[in-house]
C-alpha cells in the first residue's frame, strides 16, 4: 500500500444513495455490497484508497445500510473466523486491518453535496479525497494516486474526468478547461487542465465541454463551508458541482484530471455486469472460464 506524503490522510467514500436501479435486489442489500464477481462494490473503493496511501475513511451511509456497516466494522479477529484458509484471506485481511473507518449518516438523500457535507466533523479543515463507489476504475495507478501526485502540482479543487458522449452529458457535472501550466517550468501538463467553469447536468446544447465529473475529487476543507451555502440546484438536490464553482468563483483554483484507466458504472445492472466481465477476464484464475462462458452466453 502505497504512502504519499502530501498532507492528504482522508478519504470519505459515499454510499448513502437508496440503490433505486437495483430494485428489487436493494429491498434485502445495499447496492455497495453487491458483489463484482467474489468483491462487493465497496471493497473496490476501499482498495483504491488503500493502494493511495488513504487509510482513515469517513463512510456516508444511511438508514437502512447495516449490512454494509458490519463489512466495514469487521475486525481481523472476526476475518480469521469468517474466511478461515480461503484463498482471498490473507488479502482481505491486510486491507480491513490497515483502514480506521468512521461511519456518519445522511438521513435524507438531498444530494451529493449534502452527503460530502456529513462528514465534516470528521474530516476538519484538511484537504480531503472523495470516493463514489459506484465508479470502479481498472487503472495501472489507483485514480486517486494519480490525482494527489497532480495535488502536489497543483494545490486546489481536483476532480476527476473523462470524455463522455453527447447524449450522456445532461447525466453528469461538465467543466469547462483550459490548459494547466506549471509556473515554474512554464510547461503544460499533460491531462491536468485548469477549470474555468462547472455546470451541473446542462443540456448537451449548453455543455462548455464533452468532460463529464466521475466519481473521484480532492478537496479543500473550506468546501463544507460552501455547501453550507449552496442552493438546491439540478434535481433540486444539493450538488456538491454547485459549492466547487462557488469556491472557483472566490479564487479558489481548480483542476481537472483526464485519468489514465477504465471506468465501470457499476451504479445501474449493465454496467455492474460489465464490470464483472471486464475483470473476470483479467483475472488469471478466472479468465479462461469466463471467456468460454461468455462465448457460449454470445452465442
Amino acid at each position: 500500500m502505497t504512502t504519499l506524503n502530501t498532507g492528504i490522510s482522508k478519504a470519505v467514500i459515499v454510499a448513502g444513495g437508496r440503490g433505486t436501479r437495483f430494485l428489487p435486489a436493494t429491498l434485502a442489500i445495499p447496492k455497495e455490497i453487491l458483489p463484482i464477481l467474489d468483491r462487493p462494490v465497496l471493497f473496490y473503493a476501499l482498495e483504491e484508497a488503500a493502494n493511495s496511501g488513504l487509510t482513515d475513511i469517513v463512510l456516508i451511509s444511511a438508514p437502512g445500510k447495516a449490512v454494509m456497516e458490519n463489512f466495514v466494522t469487521l475486525r481481523v479477529a472476526d476475518l480469521e473466523r469468517a474466511l478461515g484458509d480461503h484463498p482471498s484471506g490473507p488479502e482481505v485481511r491486510r486491507l480491513m486491518d490497515a483502514l480506521t473507518v468512521t461511519i456518519v449518516h445522511q438521513e435524507q438523500p438531498l444530494g451529493l453535496g449534502h452527503a460530502i457535507l456529513q462528514a465534516a466533523d470528521a474530516v476538519g479543515d484538511e484537504p480531503f479525497a472523495v470516493i463514489l463507489p459506484d465508479d470502479i476504475v481498472d487503472a495501472p495507478e489507483p485514480v486517486l494516486a494519480q490525482m494527489i501526485r497532480a495535488h502536489s502540482q497543483f494545490p486546489g479543487i481536483h476532480i476527476g474526468v473523462e470524455h463522455v458522449p453527447p447524449e450522456t452529458v445532461s447525466a453528469y457535472g461538465i467543466v469547462a478547461i483550459e490548459p494547466a501550466v506549471n509556473e515554474q517550468q512554464s510547461t503544460e501538463q499533460d491531462g491536468i487542465f485548469r477549470v474555468t467553469g462547472m455546470v451541473e447536468k446542462p443540456a448537451p446544447s449548453d455543455a462548455p465541454s464533452d468532460l463529464g465529473i466521475v466519481g473521484r475529487y480532492i478537496l479543500p476543507g473550506a468546501i463544507f463551508d460552501a455547501i453550507r451555502r449552496t442552493p438546491p440546484g439540478a434535481r433540486n438536490e444539493i450538488q456538491i458541482t454547485d459549492a466547487m464553482e462557488i469556491l472557483r468563483a472566490e479564487g479558489t483554483p481548480a483542476y481537472a484530471l483526464a485519468f489514465d484507466g477504465i471506468r465501470y458504472d457499476a451504479g445501474n445492472p449493465l454496467g455492474h455486469l460489465r464490470a464483472a466481465a471486464a475483470f473476470a477476464l483479467s483475472r488469471p484464475d478466472m479468465a479462461d472460464a469466463a471467456r468460454t462462458i461468455l462465448k457460449d452466453a454470445l452465442s
